[in-house]
């Protein structure tokens, strides 16, 4: 390694995951001891089994505290630092307050105090922050986090801030800053309102599970990606955002959702329930995911978008005793002109007994499509047979379909669907696989 350019050690030492592999990396030779100061980036980590050893019967009182102070000796001493990551680990943040009992500061990382020793000192040359805080320790008071951080670092481009309570009283504007991510976090409306006005360049927003909302309401003119997961039920959501062009929005019945992101091209929406949707028309929107317990009603509000080419369908809990209401022709009625189709295991479930009860409608052509992706369970493998002949006889430029099986299905039953159904429909490419909920789809084969 020692024959490497001086360069390239010092990128390969500022991706190390771990503070504690560049300190190690000090002790090998004299000249990683050296390239070590000149890193660029530090990661610091508190992992569980650290924890555990500073909590263990016996343990001196000093050792609890040598997490941050170690974090301050090492940033002191790394003049070149641009980005900077402190984080306790995700199994340990995962802990229940019975299993850590805490309420000591030495993982408050986001502790106001902590955050004066050492970001006046390299804020100003910071590009990026991560700070991922262990919750038992920062949920139950407010940080100043944001405020300091926006005083010291006028140059940040990128901000993580996870697991903590926040507070905005004092944020300054931050022009620069482009990314942010609040993860598991507690805000107020007012909060949120306050980081519209003070970060008017972001371009890249990730609000997940952010509680406290009741009204929330983004509204970011230069806004390009956001993802926002809601967990609780606000009474109203609202995005304003001209130049969003993707977002994935994830709530759980909002009395009112109004989307005024006219520019949007890329949309992964998971709702309960979409009475109140408002949308503008979206004429520039090519990519489409959909997912809700109604989702025959979210898609009515959607009219005829001749612009959708790629479509993915899911109803997360399919209801067996319900009156099918989605069908093929009903899809093809709203996004006419789709090449790709992917149908989770609710929506195809839901097509297919919609189909069983009426057929197919004759006059139904989709000749735009071009790929399919089906999630089955094959309850009555004549039906779901059946179903697939009616639909491809009317895609005539199909050329690949794609089938994952549901885990419980028996082997034997499932190679004997497969056998069957490439031997009607000959004309096509198949790709094979299984599926089963909350596990990685498992492909078995490629197109053949």
């Amino acid at each position: 390694m020692e024959d490497l350019p001086p360069s390239l050690v010092t990128e390969i030492l500022s991706r190390l995951n771990d503070s504690a592999d560049l300190v190690r990396c000090r002790l090998v030779s004299k000249t990683l001891n050296e390239m070590s100061y000149e890193v660029r980036s530090l990661n610091h980590l508190c992992s569980l089994s650290s924890y555990l050893i500073s909590r263990s019967r016996g343990a001196n009182p000093p050792q609890a505290m040598t997490f941050k102070i170690i974090f301050k000796d090492l940033v002191r001493r790394l003049s070149k630092l641009d980005s900077v990551s402190i984080a306790v680990e995700k199994s340990l943040g995962r802990r229940s307050y019975d299993e850590v009992e805490d309420d000591d500061d030495d993982l408050y990382l986001t502790e106001p105090s902590f955050l004066k020793d050492w970001l006046p000192e390299i804020g100003g040359g910071l590009r990026s922050i991560s700070i991922c805080d262990f919750w038992s320790q920062s949920s139950w008071r407010k940080s100043e986090a944001l405020p300091l951080i926006s005083s010291f670092c006028s140059n940040l481009l990128k901000l993580e801030l996870k697991n903590t309570w926040l507070s905005v009283d004092g944020l300054n504007c931050m022009p620069k800053l482009t990314n942010l991510t609040l993860e598991f976090l507690r805000l107020d409306d007012e909060d949120l309102n306050k980081v519209n006005e003070c970060f008017p360049g972001l371009k890249v927003l990730n609000l997940v599970g952010v509680g406290g909302l009741k009204e929330p309401k983004i509204d970011l003119k230069n806004l390009k990606i956001c993802y926002w997961t809601i967990s609780n039920a606000p009474l109203s959501i609202t995005i304003l955002a001209p130049s969003l062009v993707e977002l994935k929005l994830e709530c759980i019945r909002p009395r009112s959702l109004v989307l005024e992101t006219p520019s949007l091209s890329d949309l992964h929406l998971t709702i309960e329930n979409a009475d109140h949707l408002k949308v503008k028309e979206f004429t520039c929107l090519k990519s489409l995911q959909l997912e809700s317990w109604n989702l025959f009603s979210l898609m009515g509000k959607f009219g005829s978008s001749r612009a959708v080419k790629i479509l993915a369908l899911n109803i997360p809990k399919h209801n067996q005793d319900a009156t099918p209401k989605l069908s093929i022709e009903i899809l093809y009625d709203s996004f006419p002109n789709l090449s790709s189709l992917t149908l989770g295991p609710g929506a195809w479930s839901e097509m297919e007994a919609s189909f069983c009860s009426g057929g197919l409608d004759g006059r139904v052509e989709m000749n735009g499509l071009k790929e399919i992706t089906a999630y089955l369970s094959i309850d009555e493998m004549d039906n779901t047979l059946s179903f697939i002949s009616s639909m491809l006889n009317r895609c005539s430029n199909l050329s690949n379909m794609a089938v994952l099986i549901h885990g419980i299905v028996g082997s034997r039953l499932a190679s004997k669907f497969v056998s069957k159904i490439r031997t009607d429909l000959p004309r096509l490419r198949w790709r094979w696989g299984f599926w089963k909920e909350g596990e990685k789809d498992c492909w078995v084969s490629a197109f053949i």
